[in-house]
């Protein structure tokens, strides 16, 4: 049994439909993560799983039981808001307390628990201070211990980390899953940025228009994505899609591979006209055309130990492995087995 299960969600606002039809089992312990650009109805599917939206229609269900109509206080369910939410007259520890009190927990027992939830952050010296006080990172800390000192049996993040500077957020990310899997509590993660989504997700459930477009491993949607939208969203630089024809084809910049740097294997040949080399240090990317295909814009992605010689302005000679080639239909975009183009 799926510990959290949504069924044939849909929200309406009006004519406006924000969630439409979602799907969704989630297990025991796991990570998931709800990937989309801003307005596709990541952040409303959280907040009708917590209660605080309620659906059009659909069911959702935790640990087999229907919690589709029941208040947010009485569903085990914890909530990390985008902009933490913290109470600004209040210390950390009564922020921390504040849903035991709201319980009805007495104070023995609460001030325990909020020993417990300040030491899994590390927040122990900061429970006498108050948010004005704090840095960003302390502050997301506080929020997280508030969040689980209820001991929820599912945990909701929306963009907790967007408040960040990168050298924040990569650190957050990692103290985040260290407590996630030290804890082993389901938890539900909304972003917009695909960096997270793949460094933390066991799955990514990826959406657009109120749609679940795909869910599956990171593996799964970078390696096989459903759809050209999939495709073209997740990964940095993005995959190559070319009109081909009767599909679109597609490849990732790092399997576009000059001539003399071969992997093996059965290889589809490319000319590759190069306008621009940006050097990154650890990689270079090359922008540039394949002939006959001018109106789109091509990158190729090359380790700085790939010492073939590329100029700008030139014609080279590339390719891809077979095996790394996807396809998609060209009026839906979605994905097309390999076998059938071939037959």
């Amino acid at each position: 049994m799926a510990l959290l299960e949504v069924r044939g969600l849909r929200k309406e606002f009006g004519d406006v439909v924000a969630v439409d039809g979602v799907d969704i089992k989630s297990e025991e312990g796991e990570f998931l993560v709800l990937l989309g650009p801003s307005g596709c109805g990541k952040t409303t599917l959280l907040r009708m799983i917590a209660g605080l939206e309620h659906p059009t229609e659909g069911q959702i269900l935790l640990g087999g039981e229907d919690v589709t109509d029941l208040p947010p206080r009485a569903r085990q369910i914890a909530m990390v808001f985008q902009s933490y939410a913290l109470y600004p007259h209040m210390t950390v520890a009564r922020n921390i307390a504040f849903p035991l009190k709201a319980q009805g927990v007495d104070g023995p027992e609460r001030d325990e628990k909020v020993k417990w939830a300040a030491g899994l952050f590390g927040i122990e010296h900061l429970l006498h201070r108050r948010p004005r006080q704090l840095s960003g990172g302390e502050r997301q800390r506080v929020a997280l211990a508030r969040a689980i000192v209820r001991e929820p049996s599912v945990f909701l993040l929306d963009e907790p980390l967007s408040n960040l500077d990168a050298k924040l957020r990569a650190a957050a990310r990692d103290d985040l899953m260290g407590f996630q899997r030290r804890i082993g509590i389901t938890s539900v993660y909304v972003t917009h940025d695909q960096v997270e989504a793949m460094g933390m997700g066991d799955r990514i459930a990826v959406m657009r228009d109120g749609k679940i477009r795909q869910m599956g491993t990171p593996e799964e949607v970078y390696h096989h994505p459903a759809d050209t939208f999939v495709a073209q969203f997740i990964g940095s630089p993005p995959m190559n899609l070319l009109d081909w024809g009767d599909y679109i084809l597609g490849f990732r910049p790092e399997h576009f591979l000059p001539e003399g740097v071969q992997d093996g294997g059965d290889r589809v040949p490319f000319d590759f006209f190069v306008n621009r080399i940006e050097y990154l240090g650890s990689e270079r990317y090359l922008y540039g055309f394949i002939p006959g295909h001018e109106e789109t814009k091509v990158i190729a992605m090359l380790p700085a130990t790939v010492t073939v010689p590329l100029e700008e302005q030139r014609q080279h000679r590339f390719s891809v492995a077979s095996d790394q080639l996807r396809f998609f239909d060209k009026d839906g975009g979605q994905k097309i087995p390999p076998q059938t183009i071939q037959a």
